[in-house]
């Protein structure tokens, strides 16, 4: 018998090719009448459609947000939401946009109305981080979770390739690292499978036709899992790298995810064994063809081949990281206590961060 606690902590859902078109309903139902719109500057055009969309109940557009969230943006957004009046944020976007309003749900306080457009599944969650000093740090707290996501599948049909890719890694890397959290259950153990075999098949439909409505669907349903389980569990080894790299060295985030995923399992995998053999499971489901691996396959190369398979990158030297900072991160991996299966060792995770460096296949 399995022992656990459930306690569900979940937004409202709306989804829907063309939902957007409820963020008004929205708004007004959670009684929010001057919003400020959030975007990174790339997004703008898409955030100044958003306001628009709002008419009179737009406080203007705030088109700053940055990679990690440096605490000089938050606090630039949260004056300007003061100088303008706002009682609620929508933030527009990934990841970026979504953490930086979650800071806002912090300081000054204001709900925020989640509308992302990649796969980074953060909308879903209580979790957030800030960079200050070359140091990301990252919290949960119940007041961030966004009070309603919008995912509407037309917003990410020209989302670029790649970014297709590292963003659906990143949202497949939340399940898997939920499967052997200390407060995993049922629940959670389904929605972490349902994620990974979806977004692993989602991939595999949209190589072939990026502009698949039906598919971009599943990606984001995919992501919705994934970052669901993702808010009801305990992160360990593979996100703390994550926001590790990312914070302290300025690596892409979900870049960051993709390269490492395969690593952190191969860590884990002796004594995570019934959750490997999910991922593994996971992924075979997930491949049409007779050529899927067996559920008995590693799930630390089922992961390393599908992002090669789809053009992920497979290295951190890749995507920016430089030897002589690798000692560095291995030490700060360390600084701070976190639940994982396996014991964090020093050496082993520094030999885990060469491994990704040099981008050699898990075994």
């Amino acid at each position: 018998m399995r022992d656990f606690v459930f306690d569900a902590r979940l937004p409202r859902v709306v989804f829907g090719a063309g939902a957007l078109a409820h963020l008004p309903r929205e708004l007004a139902a959670l009684g929010i009448g001057r919003a400020l719109v959030l975007s990174t500057p790339g997004q703008r055009a898409l955030a100044e459609r958003a306001a628009a969309l709002l008419g009179g109940a737009s406080a203007g557009v705030f088109a700053q947000a940055a990679m990690h969230v440096p605490v000089e943006v938050a606090r630039a957004a949260a004056a300007e939401a003061r100088r303008v009046g706002a009682d609620g944020a929508v933030a527009i976007g990934g990841g970026s946009t979504t953490g930086l309003g979650k800071t806002l749900a912090l300081d000054p306080g204001l709900p925020v109305v989640a509308v992302p457009t990649t796969y980074a599944g953060s909308e879903v969650t209580s979790v957030y981080g800030l960079t200050e000093a070359g140091t990301k740090k990252t919290a949960r707290d119940p007041r961030v979770l966004p009070r309603a996501v919008i995912y509407d599948a037309e917003l990410s049909l020209g989302l670029p390739w790649t970014t297709t890719v590292v963003s659906m890694l990143n949202a497949i890397a939340h399940a898997a690292e939920a499967l052997y959290a200390p407060d995993a259950n049922p629940v959670t153990d389904l929605l972490a499978e349902e994620g990974m075999r979806a977004g692993a098949a989602a991939l595999d439909r949209l190589r072939l036709e990026p502009r698949d409505v039906d598919a971009r669907g599943d990606a984001l349903a995919a992501a919705w899992l994934c970052g669901t389980v993702l808010g009801n569990t305990t992160i360990g080894l593979h996100h703390k790298l994550c926001h590790t790299l990312g914070g302290s060295f300025g690596l892409p985030h979900a870049e960051v995810h993709a390269v490492v995923l395969p690593h952190a399992l191969a860590y884990n995998a002796p004594a995570a064994p019934r959750a490997v053999a999910t991922i593994a499971r996971a992924l075979a489901a997930a491949r049409a063809s007779g050529a899927a691996p067996s559920p008995e396959a590693s799930a630390p190369a089922a992961v390393f081949k599908l992002g090669r398979r789809h053009g992920a990158p497979t290295s951190l030297a890749a995507i920016g990281m430089r030897a002589e900072d690798l000692d560095r991160a291995a030490d700060l991996a360390m600084l701070q206590p976190y639940p994982n299966p396996r014991p964090l060792e020093r050496d082993a995770i520094r030999v885990l961060l060469q491994r990704a460096f040099d981008g050699v296949a898990p075994d």
